[in-house]
């Protein structure tokens, strides 16, 4: 099979793309980013994207999986406009030429807690991501909600790295075991398996169920 992964260079990204690359099933994947970072691996075919210009690499966005790992930070893009610029425009155009080029299955990484209808802005465009592909017409969609993320993230972010040590010691509270920090690579394994094993035509997995990767 052939792999296509949007976002590789990003933490969850890089796991995927380095466990992808030790699976004898997968032969081929295909890495869409603005930078390359895969130098050492044969079975990687890194792909500069210019997001801007999509129609240009339409070619490249074809396989038998999408998976979907960008994102940024309002803090690295200046402004929420310009995070959502990335995190859902990006996202949902790639995918949208995916399900064009017939991939049938698209695997993206949400987060926990994303809805539409959020007053929090992050959450907001991730459930306005999460209902847009869900009407492209891909045979299967997985949809992954995972919370912070834990992993040797470069360059580290400071935000991130205080609530990794600080969210385990309270979710144990009510409405907070949700948003407890995960780590990169079970994410990126929870995306391998679902790409194997889901029949259904959407599922999203929490983080729950993501932790049983």
């Amino acid at each position: 099979m052939k792999a296509v992964v949007l976002g590789a260079t990003g933490l969850i990204g890089t796991s995927l793309i380095r466990q992808l690359a030790d699976q004898t099933e997968c032969t081929a994947v295909t890495s869409l980013g603005r930078r390359q970072h895969f130098a050492d691996l044969a079975k990687v075919d890194e792909q500069i994207i210019d997001f801007d210009n999509l129609s240009a690499h339409a070619a490249h966005i074809t396989g038998d999986v999408l998976f979907s790992t960008l994102g940024t930070t309002k803090a690295q893009a200046g402004s929420i406009a310009a995070q959502k610029i990335v995190d859902v425009d990006y996202q949902l155009n790639v995918a949208k030429i995916a399900a064009e080029n017939k991939v049938p299955h698209y695997v993206l990484v949400s987060s926990s807690g994303a809805n539409a209808a959020s007053s929090n802005p992050y959450l907001k465009m991730k459930g306005e991501l999460e209902d847009a592909v869900k009407q492209l017409p891909f045979q299967r969609i997985s949809i992954l909600q995972p919370s912070l993320l834990r992993g040797p993230r470069q360059p580290a972010r400071t935000g991130e790295i205080i609530g990794q040590i600080i969210m385990p010691l309270f979710t144990w509270l009510p409405g907070l075991r949700k948003y407890r920090p995960i780590h990169c690579d079970v994410v990126a394994q929870k995306m391998w398996r679902v790409f194997q094993d889901q029949t259904q035509a959407v599922a999203t997995y929490r983080l729950d169920e993501i932790f049983d990767a």
